[in-house]
């Protein structure tokens, strides 16, 4: 196994070992949190419909700022979208990255804009 592969393998078995402890359901969704080397996308889910209840993204925007600041832009639309919805607790998916950087600036602002977990 080359190099490359063995950080995918790894990264597929953090991902899934935090998400088979997690599970959203209607009362309290799942905020999952997907970002790529230029954007960032969070979701929020319910697991037992299998439907996205809300969603928010930097993809098509023009947001201006570093990629920080966007990602706690997204945290913040995240928490208005799901307020509409009268959703207030969440169970947090960061997937297979570490709750460090544009993980923790998302939900540092998803909190402050209203969303527990």
């Amino acid at each position: 196994m080359n190099n490359l592969a063995h950080k995918l393998h790894n990264r597929q078995l953090r991902k899934h070992r935090v998400r088979s402890q997690i599970s959203g359901t209607t009362e309290r969704p799942r905020l999952s949190i997907s970002i790529s080397n230029l954007h960032i996308t969070a979701q929020l889910i319910d697991d037992t419909t299998s439907k996205t209840l809300a969603h928010a993204s930097t993809i098509g925007k023009k947001t201006v700022g570093t990629r920080v600041e966007q990602a706690a832009w997204v945290g913040t639309e995240i928490a208005k979208q799901a307020k509409t919805k009268k959703i207030k607790y969440v169970v947090f998916d960061r997937g297979s990255k570490l709750y460090h950087g544009r993980i923790a600036a998302l939900a540092e602002a998803a909190r402050n804009a209203g969303l527990e977990f």
